[in-house]
């Protein structure tokens, strides 16, 4: 064998001489490149993900008949983007003579009060607020 001509061979060409295992043939490479990849990967992970309601919240929805409009919806999706532009990780939202906790990492509301219940106008547990 000649060294300076480089004829060695792989691992894998020796496995299958001494072991009679076929040869893997190297996966082909995708077109794809690491920045395209990564790129996609960092707006996925910053993309608004939907907001959500706690199994509490919901209750409270429905035990104080509060419905939601498809506008309040939209409103409230908006004021918990803003509070998470800001840095915000637990924000009231105050809207329409109602009032939500919303935990903005998970993007999950975490109660709802009318206007009869924010009378004290005490609220715990935020670091933020948002009126719209």
């Amino acid at each position: 064998m000649d060294v300076n001509k480089n004829n060695f061979l792989s691992i894998e060409q020796v496995q299958a001489q001494f072991l009679n295992k076929p040869v893997n043939k190297p996966t082909p490479v995708s077109d794809i490149s690491f920045s395209d990849i990564l790129k996609a990967k960092s707006e996925a992970a910053i993309a608004p993900k939907e907001l959500k309601f706690s199994k509490h919240a919901a209750g409270r929805l429905t035990d104080r008949n509060i419905s939601l409009s498809t506008e309040q919806l939209e409103r409230l999706n908006t004021a918990t983007k803003k509070a998470n532009e800001k840095g915000i990780k637990d924000s009231l939202v105050l809207m329409d003579q109602l009032a939500f906790v919303v935990n903005i990492p998970n993007n999950t509301v975490v109660t709802a009060l009318d206007k009869s219940e924010t009378d004290l106008n005490i609220f715990t547990n935020i670091d933020g607020a948002v009126i719209i």
